[in-house]
């Protein structure tokens, strides 16, 4: 037990050690960060849908929280490995280091620093165990003389721990007490200089005032939002839209120092521009809704928000771009991120006169750090895997053929329209309304086209067409309604949506890889 329990606080040292330096690197070289990325970067695309679908955004804490328990049982291992063998234990920690800093060297955004945190930790905690395993090893001396007794012997006359054959109990005590105190004040101290850090970070960000914009989104029709208990507002708040991506470690950048580098195929005239630059320009406002290809039939990964920022469009064309129907080299773009995400976006689309913005601002404040901060992508009409890249820091022109964006490589759909859906929000699951009339309500989607007909069945029955809310937009989804005249009895009701090209959503129940689900939202209920 005792020799486990070495090897824990071995591994514990590691860990506050390499939360120390990662505060002199950066937040996202910390060994469990780094780890966590490679793990993510090499998860098959089913594995990844089955935990966005089961743990939703808490799934990076799960995986989190995994690679933790992993490596307590690693270094039980190891402690009592040591406990024989005192220095393949304490080589067998470096084993940690070498896994932390090649996992964080061989990310995308991976810099030869990120390498250290996991390596320094790594030794020290190498020296922890070593120097606990020795206060494990009998205690060699002559017996007691005849006659005489130990110290240490016990009231019932048994002989104590630190006799001859035994352990240094009490040596381990004090140096395993020593450790954790030392490491938990090392850890502590790490965090609380990566706190200061951020915490300069955010008052910067909170400094931030948005220009008014050249071109205002148009005021939401008064009938946009029907108010129904329940049902999904119209714009969703920032603290409840939905996150889904790669990062366990969302990044701050610092606004000041951000840079945007516009180069590739086709473009004539490469552009650098820095945050105050895209302040300076004419900005644009639009309410927008973004739809994850992550989300199931009926899912949460959906929401609008009013959108601040630059034309995309015209950037590249002021760099040159052509789009490929105007004789354009480049049909791709390469968005990357800071944390090394590419996301590729076709040309055609970005250019097409649709409100395709390098995005400043989301529901009238600066982005917040989850959604991208200073700077994101916000393409309307296209899943976010290829339109929505956030924290980012260069655009590359190029083409299909030539590259494979983060997720392509991962078996999903280079382009990915995004499909008509609708899903009912209210009665809920397993909901228990009474006999009469109950509002069936919720939301249907299909960006760039707009929605005309939402209709509802109950039991497989006939499908009655629902009473839609005042459209804010094509590039927005509409809320809608029934009034369902409810008998007495378990029921089941299905929703369809048709978009203004006159498609109706397919009852075809299909997974979301690789480019999105499909299918009929269904909800249970019991009328009693």
């Amino acid at each position: 037990m005792f020799a486990a329990l070495g090897g824990l606080i071995a591994g514990f040292t590691a860990l506050c050690v390499a939360e120390l330096v990662a505060a002199a690197v950066r937040p996202e070289a910390g060994p469990v960060t780094a780890v966590g990325g490679a793990v993510i970067d090499r998860t098959p695309p089913a594995v990844k849908d089955f935990a966005v679908r089961n743990f939703g955004t808490d799934d990076k804490l799960v995986l989190q929280l995994g690679i933790l328990v992993l490596l307590a049982v690693f270094a039980m291992a190891v402690g009592v490995l040591a406990l024989r063998y005192r220095w393949t234990g304490a080589a067998a920690v470096l084993v940690f280091g070498v896994v932390g800093s090649v996992a964080a060297g061989g990310r995308p955004e991976g810099r030869p620093t990120d390498a250290l945190p996991s390596a320094v930790g790594a030794l020290v905690a190498a020296g922890v165990l070593y120097l606990l395993a020795g206060r494990l090893s009998p205690v060699t001396g002559p017996p007691p003389a005849a006659g005489e007794t130990d110290d240490e012997e016990t009231a019932g006359g048994e002989p104590a721990d630190d006799e001859q054959g035994a352990f240094d109990r009490r040596g381990f005590v004090i140096a395993a007490t020593a450790a954790a105190a030392a490491s938990a004040g090392a850890g502590l101290l790490g965090r609380r200089l990566q706190a200061s850090q951020l915490a300069g970070v955010s008052a910067a960000r909170g400094d931030i005032t948005l220009p008014a914009p050249a071109s205002p989104a148009p005021a939401i029709p008064g009938g946009a939002d029907l108010g129904i208990r329940g049902l999904s507002s119209f714009t969703t708040p920032n603290k409840d839209f939905y996150r889904v991506d790669t990062a366990l470690v969302v990044p701050r950048v610092d606004a000041d120092r951000w840079r945007l580098r516009i180069h590739g195929k086709g473009v004539s005239r490469p552009v650098t521009l820095s945050f105050q630059d895209l302040l300076g320009r004419e900005l644009v406002e639009r309410d927008i809704t973004l739809t994850c290809v992550s989300n199931q039939v009926g899912g949460p990964y959906v929401g609008t928000a009013r959108w601040i920022g630059v034309s995309l469009a015209t950037l590249l064309a002021e760099a040159g771009v052509k789009p490929p129907s105007k004789g354009g080299p480049a049909d791709q773009i390469v968005a990357r991120s800071v944390d090394g995400m590419t996301i590729g976006t076709p040309v055609e689309e970005v250019m097409d006169g649709r409100d395709a913005l390098l995005a400043v601002g989301m529901n009238g404040e600066p982005l917040p750090f989850d959604h991208g901060f200073p700077v994101r992508m916000v393409v309307p009409g296209l899943y976010g895997y290829v339109s929505a890249c956030k924290w980012i820091q260069d655009i590359e022109l190029t083409t299909f053929d030539a590259y494979d964006a983060y997720w392509v490589k991962r078996d999903w759909s280079r382009e990915a329209p995004i499909k008509t859906q609708s899903r009912i929000d209210t009665p809920r699951p397993f909901a228990a309304p009474k006999p009469g009339t109950v509002p069936v309500a919720g939301v249907a989607w299909a960006q760039h086209r707009g929605i005309s007909r939402v209709e509802v069945r109950v039991d497989g029955g006939e499908w009655h067409t629902a009473r839609l809310a005042a459209e804010a937009g094509r590039d927005t989804w509409r809320q809608w309604v029934w009034e369902w005249p409810a008998t007495t009895g378990h029921h089941t009701l299905e929703v369809r949506a048709t978009d203004r090209t006159g498609a109706t959503q397919t009852d075809k129940r299909v997974g979301t890889v690789p480019d999105g689900a499909t299918g009929w939202h269904s909800v249970v209920v019991d009328v009693t």
